[in-house]
């Protein structure tokens, strides 16, 4: 019997200890919790569902990709926002159709339709407002006028066909309202969830160490204050260089005055939209002006103008491998040019 009474007494032991090893490898787990809070702060991205007007989306690629939407066609969307390289064409700012430079870097038009807003300065309410300013920007696509953008579409037969089956109840459907409803309509397809939606929606083996790390970063550090939701940012205003003046760290040529160009408001100074971090890995240089190439310096500038953190090379480091889980390209025969009418 004291055999008995000795033996339980020692499993009971190992038991304690057992269960004690398993509490302190818990509480030693630097991620416990870290998937939790990140579900509070983003939301999944989810793939675009299929169109309900196939015809519409169609056309809309045919515009997005055609030189004839500028002046001397030498220019198309995809020119300044190529599909093949992340919706953006990698340069400070893009050229125009005369030869021109514009004045802001081209935001990439990856999963763009899920912004509040669209441009840098938010003077558009969604991408199908937004498809129109370009086209008739004279340093941009340099088109005239409506009707002479109207006028060329209508002389091609192709065209004609495509319009009709976009807008099958429409008498006269080639108009430039249908115009920018067609490249809109392609441009909600753009949407391109990554690895990182995978751990949001419950795979814990999604991420690997060094990102779980840079996530941890992320959301201790206070990025996730601006940029969070399903974009990681895009949904709200705010200055840039709450801590300091930006081009004292980005070294831009210009100074942009931002927002305040728009509204004219002294509290819009500085002020813009916040870039989302989808693809951003993909979408360099970095900023409203394209000034910064490096996203490791990216990430520095804004802990210290946003955060007035200074921010260790390991941390930058950390985050940017975090960010990196957000790239995911599109596929291929999305990407590509279509045959044109």
């Amino acid at each position: 019997m004291r055999r008995l009474t000795l033996m339980i007494a020692i499993a009971a032991l190992f038991a304690a200890c057992n269960n004690q090893s398993k509490e302190t490898k818990v509480s030693e787990n630097p991620y416990a919790g870290l998937q939790k809070k990140a579900t509070a702060v983003f939301a999944v991205l989810h793939k675009a569902d299929t169109p309900e007007n196939e015809a519409l989306v169609k056309l809309g690629k045919a515009l997005y990709f055609d030189n004839r939407l500028s002046k001397d066609q030498t220019e198309s969307c995809n020119t300044c926002h190529n599909l093949a390289t992340f919706g953006v064409d990698n340069k400070p700012v893009s050229m125009g159709d005369a030869g021109g430079n514009g004045t802001r870097n081209s935001p990439t038009t990856l999963n763009s339709a899920l912004n509040f807003v669209q441009f840098w300065d938010g003077r558009s309410p969604d991408v199908e407002d937004q498809a129109g300013g370009p086209i008739l920007n004279p340093v941009e696509m340099a088109i005239p006028s409506e009707e002479f953008l109207i006028d060329r579409l209508s002389k091609i037969n192709g065209y004609v066909e495509m319009f009709k089956a976009a807008f099958p109840e429409e008498e006269s459907p080639i108009t430039y309202d249908n115009i920018k409803k067609a490249i809109g309509a392609f441009e909600r397809t753009l949407q391109t969830p990554s690895k990182f939606d995978n751990y949001l929606a419950g795979d814990s083996t999604a991420l690997a160490d060094n990102e779980l790390k840079g996530l941890k970063t992320f959301l201790d550090e206070g990025c996730a204050t601006c940029h969070s939701g399903v974009l990681l940012g895009g949904s709200m205003f705010q200055k840039f260089g709450l801590f300091g003046n930006y081009w004292d760290y980005t070294h831009s040529a210009v100074i942009d005055s931002g927002r305040y160009m728009v509204t004219h408001k002294d509290a819009d100074m500085f002020v813009f939209k916040v870039p989302m971090l989808r693809n951003v890995e993909g979408t360099y240089p970095y900023f409203h002006d394209g000034s910064v190439k490096s996203l490791e310096e990216a990430v520095k500038i804004m802990a210290k103008t946003e955060l007035n953190k200074d921010f260790s090379d390991e941390q930058s480091k950390a985050v940017v491998d975090f960010l990196k889980t957000l790239t995911a390209p599109l596929p291929d025969d999305v990407a590509a040019a279509p045959q044109l009418p």
